[in-house]
């Protein structure tokens, strides 16, 4: 059951939350998108010409499943409004803004009022305990800081939580080595990727990091397999845990798996609305099957999203969950529909490949996939790096590329070219790894 020694927390909240009867979730969750629909038609002028256009209004919302009358949401509609067109406050009563990269056209940004600060700390706080950080709990902070979301989320919801943050952000991976030995932290928060950095460059300094106090890792911002968390938990000593956000919706803490199960990840669903819909006919699909997840803001207040297209693959749960938690679970997240490749007719997502990978004999957790063009066919060259004490000749990297292509073709039913390199050759993460390299 849900843990009870919070008492000398500065976080304060309804503990019954989590544990509510569906029925009175879904009335709370039915007035708080009345709520929602209506600002973002009073306020927000891309919303009132998309309900329009969709001939809706938010007096039509009688039941959550009308919510399906309503349009969806997508990051064009984003960029479209950039800067501050899809705000819900003047902007002067928006106390923060946060942006993506902007490295496929114009970024999007997202914005947050006082109380939006507020409630994300909070679903932070809750998002770190349920992973089981404790208040007192010295939190290694490796998240970026700036306009990415992922690391002032993080730092706020620690803080919360009554926790110490040590605000290192990315980089710098051997004084990240250094601090969490001196320091003795209990958590590490990063995205996967770069807590195998540190992993591997402690290594080459000749620490022990599984060795050390740090007993939890909160680590998202990018798709990852049960392979990985594999990996993770062996070489860093912990237990890692899956935290779930996008800044579009408010960015990390809008689902976290609970350290006892960590069987799928809590949605916060007294803040948030989840749809499973089919990516090509738009669909609503069942709890159950596996589409795209779509997210309604409830409780957002500089900047409600109606129905956003997260292009995130997934599926629901309403099943219980061990830990004694009532809202619905979000499944791992397997790659993105924008992410898939079809080679030679098989749908693949990168997580696939790294499934596969990670894990085989003589091999690091670090690959890249290229997609080309051959013909008139996509088509994908990987990318994989041998450890340091495993062969090196030109023949040991043949092998090591012929088994690892064998794996591929026998557990996801394509064939692709692999190449092996050296150790140190494929470059390394300081906050969301790259893992595909469009050529085409």
């Amino acid at each position: 059951m849900l843990d009870k020694d919070r008492s000398d927390s500065p976080f304060m909240f309804d503990r019954d939350i989590e544990t509510m009867p569906r029925d009175r979730l879904a009335e709370m969750q039915l007035d708080r998108l009345r709520q929602s629909l209506k600002l973002a038609f009073d306020k927000v002028p891309h919303y009132r010409a998309a309900f329009d256009r969709a001939g809706v209004a938010p007096d039509d919302l009688k039941t959550l499943d009308d919510l399906r009358r309503f349009p969806f949401t997508v990051k064009d509609d984003l960029r479209d409004n950039y800067p501050f067109g899809m705000f819900a406050l003047p902007r002067d009563k928006v106390l923060r803004v946060h942006a993506s990269s902007g490295t496929t056209g114009k970024p999007t940004v997202v914005g947050y009022s006082a109380g939006d600060l507020d409630r994300w700390a909070d679903l932070m706080a809750r998002s770190m305990a349920c992973a089981g950080i404790r208040p007192g709990d010295l939190v290694h902070n490796a998240y970026g800081y700036g306009l990415f979301t992922g690391g002032l989320g993080a730092h706020s919801g620690a803080e919360r939580l009554g926790c110490t943050v040590v605000p290192v952000s990315g980089g710098g991976t051997e004084r990240q080595v250094t601090l969490l030995a001196d320091f003795g932290a209990a958590a590490l928060c990063a995205t996967p990727s770069y807590a195998l950095n540190i992993a591997e460059v402690a290594e080459g300094m000749g620490v022990d990091i599984a060795a050390l106090p740090v007993r939890r890792g909160l680590f998202g911002a990018e798709p990852w397999s049960e392979s990985m968390r594999a990996e993770l938990d062996r070489r860093l000593g912990l237990r890692s845990v899956d935290v779930y956000g996008l800044s579009e919706i408010m960015g990390p803490g809008v689902a976290c798996e609970c350290d006892r199960a960590r069987d799928g990840l809590h949605g916060w669903e007294d803040h948030f609305l989840f749809e499973i819909i089919d990516p090509e006919t738009l669909d609503p699909l069942a709890p159950g099957e596996e589409g795209e997840l779509v997210i309604t803001t409830l409780t957002k207040q500089a900047m409600p999203i109606i129905r956003y297209r997260t292009r995130d693959i997934t599926r629901l749960s309403h099943e219980p969950c061990a830990c004694g938690r009532t809202h619905l679970r979000i499944m791992r997240v397997t790659g993105r529909d924008d992410d898939m490749m079809i080679i030679r007719g098989v749908n693949v997502y990168p997580s696939q490949i790294e499934a596969v990978l990670v894990g085989l004999e003589g091999l690091a957790p670090h690959y890249q996939i290229r997609r080309y063009r051959d013909g008139a066919m996509e088509a994908i060259a990987v990318e994989i790096e041998v450890l340091p004490d495993t062969p090196a000749s030109p023949e040991a990297l043949a092998a090591r590329a012929a088994e690892a292509r064998h794996h591929i073709k026998s557990v996801i039913g394509i064939t692709c070219k692999v190449h092996a390199r050296l150790p140190g050759e494929i470059p390394r993460s300081q906050g969301k790894a790259v893992r595909v390299i469009d050529e085409r």
